[in-house]
C-alpha cells in the first residue's frame, strides 16, 4: 500500500477546514451574544436536520421503514439508550423483512 501524497493533503485539508469551521462557530458564539431567536433557532436546528437526513430512508424502506422509525422512538423514550434503540430499529426491519414486508 502506497501512501499518496495528494490524497494525504487533502484529507487533512477537509480536517482542517471542518475543525476551523466548529471553532470558529464557537469563537463567534462566546465572542457576542446571539438575539434571543437566534438561540431558540439552534435550538431547534439539530432535530430538523436529523429528520431532513432520516425521513426519506425511512419512507423508502415503505411499512418496514416506519415501523422501524417507530419502535426506534418507542425504546429511546423509554430506555434513553441509542444504542439499544438502533438495534431495535434494525431488528424490527429485519423481522419484517423476514416475514415478507
Amino acid at each position: 500500500m502506497m501512501l499518496r501524497s495528494d490524497v494525504l493533503l487533502a484529507i487533512l485539508g477537509m480536517a482542517a477546514v471542518t475543525y476551523l469551521c466548529r471553532a470558529g462557530g464557537y469563537a463567534a458564539l462566546r465572542a457576542m451574544r446571539p438575539p434571543p431567536f437566534v438561540e431558540r433557532l439552534l435550538q431547534y436546528l439539530p432535530g430538523c436536520l436529523f429528520v431532513a437526513y432520516v425521513v426519506p430512508g425511512v419512507a423508502q424502506l415503505g411499512l418496514a421503514g416506519w415501523a422501524a422509525a417507530v419502535a426506534c422512538v418507542l425504546v429511546q423514550a423509554r430506555t434513553r439508550n441509542y444504542a439499544l434503540s438502533a438495534v431495535a430499529g434494525v431488528g424490527t426491519v429485519w423481522l419484517l423483512r423476514l416475514a415478507g414486508q
